[in-house]
């Protein structure tokens, strides 16, 4: 599925509920979008979509608030504080980290989160059939398939000796990923090397390096 189209489910299906229960509040609902990266244009169009098939228009019948921490997840606390203090009907959060900040701001608030992690490890929801609180959404489960890329890989290039898993430290994701991956890298017999980066000069300068000592690039965590 495309991250748009997964994007549109989630808003799709979680917008209507709290709006429509909220709606007596304000003559128009406020909608927060708490992000952990940069905006990206694309992931807005998608929520804009979601909105729009729960006959949600902005600007018609309810108003979307951005708050983007650009991969400074120590601003994620006083985003959400600034969605709260505004009185949002309900948050979009945009990973584990914003979700957290988000769930720790508010206990009343519907919160909305999309993940590529467990939502359960992640103290976000109680249990995948009954998340309870104000906390639900959607997970891809993308951190368990470390061995399935890599066997991809694998087939790519064979003769691959060390394979190298690029991670940003500051997410949430970067050490499940990392576990994930060591464990099939140890079932193969191959080496792991671990590289960093948390900014897109840090990501230029590894990628130059990487092309002169190791063999294959495996993915980047955002």
């Amino acid at each position: 599925m495309r991250r748009r189209d997964f994007i549109k489910v989630i808003v799709g299906s979680g917008a209507a509920w709290p709006l429509v229960a909220r709606a007596q509040q304000s003559a128009i609902p406020v909608i927060g979008f708490l992000g952990s990266a940069s905006p990206e244009p694309s992931r807005v169009k998608a929520l804009w979509g979601g909105l729009g098939e729960a006959e949600y228009v902005e600007g018609r019948n309810c108003a979307i608030e951005f708050r983007w921490a650009e991969g400074q997840y120590s601003l994620l606390p006083e985003l959400a504080a600034a969605l709260v203090a505004r009185r949002v009907s309900l948050i979009v959060a945009s990973g584990p980290p914003a979700a957290r900040a988000a769930k720790a701001a508010t206990s009343t608030i519907p919160i909305v989160f999309t993940t590529g992690s467990d939502p359960i490890v992640d103290d976000l929801v109680q249990s995948l059939s009954r998340p309870g609180g104000n906390v639900t959404g959607v997970t891809l489960f993308t951190v368990n398939l470390g061995a399935k890329r890599l066997s991809l890989l694998r087939d790519l290039v064979p003769n691959a000796t060390t394979i190298a898993i690029l991670i940003n430290p500051n997410s949430s994701l970067a050490e499940p990923e990392k576990k994930d991956v060591q464990a099939a890298v140890d079932t193969l017999g191959l080496k792991l090397h671990v590289v960093k980066a948390t900014s897109e000069e840090e990501l230029a300068t590894v990628y130059r390096l990487s092309m002169n000592g190791v063999n294959t690039l495996k993915r980047v965590v955002l």
